[in-house]
Parts: C-alpha cells; structure tokens; sequence
C-alpha cells in the first residue's frame, strides 16, 4: 500500500510506531522497521551517548539503508547537539512532541532528514507546516500520555483540510478497519503507540503488560492529578490517590515520591524543581503537581522498566481496552495490512452492488 507517507519516508506500510519514553527502545523499533513500518526511538530518557549507541543498536538489527526514526523534544537544552546527532548517524526521520524551531527544522531538512512533529491541534499543523515540516502526526484525545480533549474523528479531517502535507492519523487505532478510516478521511497513515507497546517485542515487563490487556475501556482515564496537565493512563491505585488527596496530602505524597525517585535519577531536588517549572507550560499548578512534573519520567519508569504496577504510571490509549494479545511487530503491521485488504475489498463489494442495475 503505497502513500504519500510512504513515498516520502520509503516504509512499506502506512504505520508508524511512536516514541514512547521507556518503551520505544532498540528492540521495539527495530522489530517495527524490520516489519516495514516506521518505528521511531523515544530519546528524551536518553543521554546522547546512550541516543547514539540505541542508534546504532537499531542500526545493527535491521538490513542496511532501513528507515526509522528518532523522536526529540525540541525544548531540550540539547536540541540541536541531538538533531545533529541524528544527521550525523544518518536518520532518515526527527520526531517531535512539540513544536520545534522553524530553525530546527531547516537545520534537519538541509541534511535530508525528514522532519514530522506530531500535534494536537488544527493552528499547530498549519504553524509547523508554514515552518518547513514535512508531515504531522494528529494526535486525537483517544491517544495515551498528554493529549487533548478532541476526539480523533473530528481533529483529523479539520488538519487534512487545513495543510498540504502528509497528515498521520494518530488515537484510537490498533487495527486494519482503522487504517481504512484514517486514509478515508485523507490521513497518509496511522501512528500506534499502545498496541506498539502491547507486542512480544517490547521490552515492557510482563506484569505491566498484564495489566494492560485486562484492562477495559473504562478502565483508561483522563487526570490531571499526575502532573498538571492532562494525561491519559490506566486507572490505578496511584491515580485514584492522587485525585483524592487535598493538596497538603498531595504535596507530602509528592515529596515521599520525589524522594524516592530523586535516588534513582541522580537529579538534585534543585534540578527536579527547574525540571517541573520548565514542564509547566504557563499551567497553574501546585508545588505538588511541580514535583510530580519533574517526577513523571521517573514513574514512568518505575512501570515500563522496572515493573512496578503500584507505584508507575502507564500512559496509555483507550485502544488498550480492546487489546487481547501479544503478537509480534511483524506478525501485528502483517495483521494489520491483512485487514485493511480485506477492509477494502468490503468496500468495494458494496460500491459494486450499488452500482448494479436494477432488477428486471
């Protein structure tokens, strides 16, 4: 199936597997690329020797010349030592989760990389497209981590009107029938983060996994108790705690959390605090929530690395309500593509029976 995304980017299929911190490492992006999608590595956990070596790792489990992708965030003090990096190495695609520079973007483009930040608003898209970018990821309230409140289904088509360049349909999908959707609604394909996650080739443990495949729809949840800002995740004891705490007891939890995970980090609590406040984004949000800003990476962790259902956060899409399994990267975009054929050959049965002439 060949699109503008496609064409622009050289993948086989219309899919991208997003950048998820913690858990769009080597071994998932390259069992994505090898799978002919787009897999892209989450480097904003990562150090830049640590960027460079998952680099080269994903590099090394991949036929030569395969393309992938590395995901930045543009407002890191190291932007441009990262993007430089990935131009070095030879990226064929820099991803981001908010906007970057129009600078940035024609350093990137200049060296032929292929530049896709991903937003979650009409005026974002036609601001990154004005700057240079040469395609975007439309991230509808369905998708997992900090989202909006506009369903896929509505965001989607008011970017495919509003720009002239590729558009990935991104919340919400995790199957053949909504790759269809998306490209009926002019998307050039779809971007999947959770049912990404939720595959033999993550390195997600297992009983996070469970945790996720017994969940139901209702059991994904919109808070703003972890950080501030909306974030969609399981619901769990953590969050439903965070929610009912005033915020004397949400700072003291903030503390001990914060404590905690200062350990494991090797931040100062200097550092973690100007790490909260530089997450803010003009948001009005408690001492609590600023540490629990400058905490989040780390509880993230604490479940996509070290397993820890009860003290992590699982970010995650309302897909993972109707996710039963644990297929493979290749056997999930083979899948995939099999449905959306037979998707399309549905389609067209039906446009030919309309198209018959009447009886008698």
């Amino acid at each position: 199936m060949r699109t503008a995304f496609t064409e622009l980017v050289g993948v086989e299929h219309p899919v991208v597997q997003t950048g998820m911190g913690w858990v769009a490492g080597p071994r998932l992006v390259s069992g994505a690329a090898g799978a002919g999608a787009l897999g892209i590595l989450a480097s904003a956990t990562m150090t830049l020797d640590q960027l460079r070596a998952a680099v080269r790792e994903v590099k090394a489990r991949t036929p030569e010349g395969t393309p992938f992708g590395v995901n930045l965030r543009a407002d890191a003090g190291d932007a441009v030592e990262r993007a430089q990096l990935i131009i070095d190495e030879g990226v064929r695609v820099a991803s981001f989760a908010l906007a970057p520079s129009k600078e940035l973007i024609g350093r990137l483009k200049d060296a032929g990389v292929v530049v896709i930040p991903s937003i979650g608003a009409r005026r974002h898209a036609e601001k990154v497209a004005a700057w240079g970018a040469d395609a975007v990821i439309v991230q509808g309230g369905e998708g997992g981590g900090h989202t909006g409140d506009v369903a896929t289904t509505v965001l989607l088509p008011q970017v495919v009107d509003a720009v002239d360049i590729p558009v990935i349909a991104a919340g919400g999908f995790s199957d053949g029938r909504g790759l269809v959707a998306a490209l009926s609604y002019g998307a050039a394909g779809i971007a999947m983060g959770t049912r990404f996650l939720l595959t033999s080739d993550s390195t997600v443990p297992d009983a996070v996994k469970a945790e996720y495949l017994k969940a139901t729809v209702k059991d994904v949840t919109v808070t703003t108790a972890v950080d501030g800002l909306p974030h969609r995740m399981l619901r769990t004891e953590l969050v439903d705690s965070l929610e009912r705490a005033g915020r004397t007891r949400a700072l003291v939890r903030a503390v001990w959390h914060a404590a905690g995970f200062r350990k494991l980090s090797g931040l100062s609590w200097s550092q973690m605090v100007r790490d909260g406040l530089a997450m803010k984004h003009g948001k009005d949000l408690s001492w609590s929530q600023v540490l629990l800003a400058a905490n989040t990476p780390m509880l993230l962790k604490a479940s996509m690395v070290e397993g820890r259902t009860d003290l992590g956060v699982m970010a995650s899409g309302q897909v993972a309500g109707v996710i039963d399994d644990l297929p493979s990267c290749a056997e999930l975009v083979s899948r995939v593509m099999a449905e959306a054929q037979q998707a399309i050959e549905a389609l067209e049965a039906l446009h030919s029976l309309r198209t018959l002439p009447p009886p008698g």
